[in-house]
């Protein structure tokens, strides 16, 4: 292979490029051809298809040619890979980040949450409010809570969502509070905690019995992913949470 020459032909071919492109590279320096053919064509070899993978990994990357000239006399071949592959995984590691958001942000126009990235980072921070969204809507769709949750929400504003984030920090924090204090799930502040839960959800998204908020909290130690943003707040947080609601219903006779 490594004595195989190729025309200037068979290596566009190879490597999807055109031949016009392949003579620029040959004019500015950047990829010489190895021989000439006796009919004075040119000709290249394995190192030179291996040397255009590199320019080619360095242009899909962004660099200019000039940069490119530069980058391929800095380091050897294999520096080289290994720069470029660092690089490609940072921008796909990027690229993540992106389609990530790009999907939250559709995700919460379908929810009624009018807001631009900025403005949900903004109010939102590290939480996400769409992350069950598509589970919550097939498992809700069709009740009254459910529609009235998103007929409520299509009309916030992003100050309206600061609020709401704002209020839901300070009933965690009441709960969290209250179980670092070593009080009782029945105890008043840990019921009082209990109480303000249920009025958040009422005054910002839907009517909710105390019936449906025993299923609530039901949910939250029933599902890993409830479990794991409360127990990230506080360990034992959500089973905490779940018995202060019990408590708030049972202590009221409900």
């Amino acid at each position: 292979m490594d004595q195989q020459s190729f025309t200037v032909g068979q290596v566009a071919r190879l490597a999807r490029v055109t031949v016009r492109t392949l003579h620029h590279y040959d004019e500015i320096g950047l990829l010489p051809p190895s021989g000439r053919a006796a009919n004075g064509y040119r000709t290249y070899t394995a190192d030179d298809l291996a040397r255009l993978q590199r320019v080619r990994s360095w242009r899909e990357l962004g660099f200019g040619l000039e940069q490119v000239a530069e980058l391929m006399g800095s380091d050897d071949p294999r520096t080289q890979l290994r720069r470029q592959h660092d690089l490609l995984q940072q921008r796909i590691e990027r690229l993540q980040v992106i389609a990530a958001t790009l999907r939250r942000t559709m995700e919460a126009h379908a929810m009624g949450i009018d807001l631009t990235p900025e403005e949900m980072f903004e109010a939102f921070g590290d939480f996400d409010p769409t992350e069950h969204a598509a589970e919550a809507e097939q498992r809700w769709g069709d009740t009254d809570a459910y529609q009235e949750s998103a007929r409520r929400s299509s009309t916030y504003t992003k100050d309206d969502w600061v609020r709401v984030r704002q209020e839901m920090d300070q009933v965690n924090t009441d709960f969290v509070s209250a179980m670092a204090r070593g009080l009782p799930p029945d105890s008043e502040p840990a019921r009082a905690a209990a109480a303000a839960h249920r009025a958040h959800i009422e005054r910002w998204f839907y009517p909710v019995s105390p019936a449906m908020h025993r299923g609530l909290a039901e949910m939250y130690v029933a599902d890993p992913r409830f479990t794991a943003t409360y127990e990230g707040m506080a360990p034992g947080l959500t089973t905490y949470l779940h018995d202060s609601v019990q408590a708030l219903y049972s202590s009221a006779g409900s």
